[in-house]
């Protein structure tokens, strides 16, 4: 039985400017570094940045992404912080919680969400989406 998600890793073009973005821009805290890859972590999720020449700076058109928790007090700053980087908006937010959702330099589809599971279900029991079904 799965218990967690243990990592999540992305291939990415230029290791130098993914490690500064994720830590210096999204600020998750750098564990360990090498030529070729390193390990993040954002709260207890570890993310491993792995450098890959093949890939390609480009946004699929799907809904899949990451979402980053982000403290509604920070939500702001770091939205202007990832424009100011030139972060461009791939989506709309259209569920409850304040959301920005923006690529990093190699193209994954990224969130900030403020919000967590609980928020989301209120809101959906208290304005359900069609066929909701609620199995707790």
């Amino acid at each position: 039985m799965m218990r967690s998600i243990n990592h999540i890793t992305f291939a990415v073009k230029d290791l130098e400017r993914s490690f500064k973005f994720y830590t210096e821009i999204l600020g998750l805290k750098p564990i360990a570094k090498w030529k070729n890859g390193a390990y993040l972590k954002a709260g207890d999720t570890w993310l491993a940045l792995n450098y890959d020449e093949k890939v390609a700076a480009s946004v699929r058109n799907d809904y899949s992404h990451i979402a980053f928790t982000c403290l509604n007090t920070e939500f702001l700053e770091l939205k202007t912080r990832l424009l100011n980087y030139g972060c461009t908006e791939w989506s709309e937010n259209k569920s409850e919680g304040e959301s920005f959702y923006f690529p990093d330099p190699d193209g994954h589809k990224l969130e900030i969400h403020v919000g967590d599971l609980d928020s989301r279900l209120k809101n959906m029991r208290d304005d359900p989406w069609d066929t909701f079904e609620y199995y707790f």
